[in-house]
Order: C-alpha cells, then structure tokens, then sequence
C-alpha cells in the first residue's frame, strides 16, 4: 500500500492514531486539519494534535477556515482516496468526487447509530453495552454514507470518555488498515445504512453537563462517565458549581425526596436521587484543583451540609 496517494483530514488527538498508521503503511501526500486556535486564559495560539504530528514526518499542511469555500489546495494535489477522522467541518461534493478511490471516514460508532460530533459521550451517557468503530463512504449528509467495515468494542463499567476514546482511536486505525486492502482493490462491502435505525450524538453543550437527581441512580452514573474527563458533570451546591469525576450508586428504598446530601461523615458524602443515594467519590470544587471526596470533607464543616438541597 506505500504507492497509495493519500490525503488526511482530521484534527484531534482522536485522529492522530489513524495518521500515524497511514504514514506507516501509505504515502499520505497532503494533511488537512482545522485553523491553529487561541487556547486558554493566555490565548496561546495553539496547533492541533493532527498538525504536531504531520509536521514530525514533514508532510504538507492545509488549514482552511471554510473547507467548503477553499478547497482548491486539496483538488490540486494528486492523490488517490481521502481518509477523514473527526475533522470537524462538512466536505463539500466537490471534495467528495475528486478521487479516484472515494472519500472514506473513519467515525467512532456502531452506525447508524451515534451519527455527529459525540458518539462516544453519548453512547456511555445512554447506558449503551457496546460501541465500536465505522469505516465508511462518505456522502454530503452527516455520517450517512455506505458502510463499509465495523469492529465492536463491549463497554465496560469502568469505561469513561478518557479510556473509550483511547480504545477506539486504536481500534479505528487498526481497522482502517484491515480494510484499505479491499478499497483498493474494489472488492470491499458496501452496505446502505437503515434511517429508520439512525441516532444523533450532537455536541455536548452546556446544559448538557448538569446532573439531575431526580433521575435513576444508574442513569446518573452514566453521565458522570459519559463527561469525565471532558467536560465534567457538575452540580450547584449554595450557587456554587461543584464538578464530579468519579460516583457510585447504592439502590436505596423509601427516598422521600431527591437532591438532598444525606449519610454524610468524614468519609463519604451521598445524595439522594429516584431510587437510592449516589456517593461522591472525587469531585472539582469551584475554583480547586479535583480531588478524593475525603480530602473535600477534610475542608468543610460537614454538619453545614447535611439535608441542603442542590441545583437550588
């Protein structure tokens, strides 16, 4: 596969396991990757993960601001299929029907399940027991080409975005490799994908990020690992917002009202939800670095905070 001209597009660390297993086994003759951006307080302009690395093996960069409106650079460049992961813009059709091999899209789901930005929260959010990788066709919709491989992963309880996202960026590189073989040489599948079977993993937004007690203990729990390490689940504690890494869930009869901190002490703090207690175990108290529930304890008058209700 060292003859097969490749152009890359992908942006976050997600990507980069994707591209560097196609330098190893292919030319990847042009990488496409967002605009450097201003990062933090400091507003350090900041290079992506996709960037650093194609600049380690001095590949050509495209950083288009509007793919859709510039694209001139990549339909310039001789190469022979298209291979996106997580790029983060829409691909125009004039990029679509340039090669000769097609556009393939390396997605972070079971399609057509989790089409979007987030498959990975959502799918840990939504309690799922497995998820996996597509190898794709792409076409001018959202995740909606033809399917042309799939490789499940079984979800562990002990998943969360941080571990599933490592696992997945693997397994997506690997598979690509699997199946380059069979695109090149025009014997692969291509299986349509049901629309009556798709969901949507939009970006997580800001309210997405909030806990509610009134749920299931489980469901919460899920949450919590379906935002951990990034963005955080959080709740409002006397107005102020308290982050939660890591909780677990005792099922619990008789709750006679949620949100309320109960079976508190110097070592475990618990609130009430639907059906039982959820217990803090690490947390990011507003303005302060995370740590174990006990070290927060530690620093609080923990009379003070029994039966206060949060999210008030």
């Amino acid at each position: 596969m060292k003859n097969l001209k490749v152009i890359f597009m992908g942006t976050p660390d997600f990507a980069v396991p994707v591209l560097q297993k196609l330098i190893e086994n292919t030319n990847v003759v042009l990488v496409v990757t967002q605009p450097d951006k201003l990062v933090g307080r400091k507003q350090v302009l900041t290079k992506t993960p996709v960037k650093i690395e194609a600049e380690k093996h001095n590949i050509p960069i495209f950083q288009p601001l509007k793919v859709r409106i510039n694209y001139e650079t990549i339909l310039n460049t001789e190469a022979d299929i298209i291979i996106t992961c997580a790029y983060g813009q829409i691909i125009p059709k004039e990029i679509l029907s340039y090669p000769r091999l097609g556009c393939v899209n390396v997605h972070a789901s079971l399609l057509p399940k989790y089409r979007g930005g987030a498959p990975i929260h959502w799918c840990l959010i939504n309690g799922e027991e497995k998820t996996g990788i597509t190898i794709m066709y792409m076409d001018e919709a959202m995740d909606t080409g033809d399917i042309i491989s799939k490789k499940e992963y079984l979800i562990k309880d002990s998943d969360n975005v941080g571990i599933l996202h490592e696992i997945l960026s693997e397994l997506g590189a690997n598979l690509l490799i699997e199946t380059l073989p069979s695109i090149i040489n025009k014997t692969n599948k291509r299986l349509k994908q049901n629309d009556d079977e798709a969901s949507y993993a939009y970006n997580i937004k800001r309210e997405d990020e909030l806990l509610d007690f009134s749920l299931k203990g489980n469901e919460i729990v899920n949450k919590i690992r379906g935002l951990n390490p990034w963005p955080l689940a959080n709740f409002k504690l006397e107005g102020l917002e308290i982050k939660v890494l890591n909780a677990h869930f005792e099922k619990t009869e008789n709750i006679k009202e949620d949100s309320i901190i109960i079976d508190i002490d110097k070592k475990r703090l618990g609130i009430t939800c639907k059906d039982g207690i959820i217990y803090l175990d690490k947390i990011k108290p507003f303005g302060k670095k995370s740590m174990n529930i006990t070290d927060y304890l530690n620093g609080v008058k923990v009379e003070d905070l029994v039966n206060k209700r949060v999210n008030r």
